[in-house]
């Protein structure tokens, strides 16, 4: 169901002068809805925390956070974050992407779709860039997994509310 589980995850490039280019990706596992995509050049644990907040405000917050043990995700800010929200962290086992499959299913295809078929000059160009892909890959592709709906009309079709970050959806 929706908010069930959300699952996260980095993705890494960088610019065309060189400066890193991190990715924080955040998607809710049933309806594969990506959340949000923040780029910038460094996103720690309190930065990890602040999209965290900024989601709760318009979408609710989840009942787990699927996520690996990257620093960002395993700092005590994070731990603190989940305490205080009541969200529970689960970590994947070390080295086993597989097993937050969604988010590397979904990475695999931002980056395919998104980073390698452009060349940022500047972070605010990525971050216009990647939120246009963000937007139509959750209205306008449909997926497989999904019964060929996009994860905007599928999770239309549910029962109940969720705010997405798109548009409102009463199900």
């Amino acid at each position: 169901r929706v908010n069930q589980c959300w699952t996260m995850d980095f993705v890494h490039d960088t610019l065309s002068s060189g400066r890193k280019l991190k990715c924080l990706n955040v998607l809710d596992e049933y309806t594969r809805e990506c959340l949000v995509i923040e780029a910038d050049s460094s996103i720690g644990g309190g930065r990890v925390a602040r999209v965290l907040d900024m989601l709760k405000d318009f979408r609710g917050l989840p009942e787990a956070i699927r996520l690996d043990n990257g620093p960002e995700f395993t700092s005590k800010v994070m731990d603190k974050w989940a305490y205080e929200n009541k969200v529970k962290l689960s970590f994947i086992a070390p080295g086993k992407p597989s097993q937050n499959a969604f988010v590397e299913s979904f990475n695999g295809k931002f980056r395919d779709d998104c980073l390698n078929a452009n060349c940022f000059d500047t972070m605010c160009e990525a971050r216009e860039e990647i939120e246009a892909w963000r937007t139509e890959y959750n209205g306008f592709r449909p997926h497989s997994s999904l019964g060929d709906l996009t994860p905007l009309a599928f999770a239309a079709k549910g029962i109940g509310e969720v705010e997405s970050n798109n548009l409102t959806v009463v199900r």
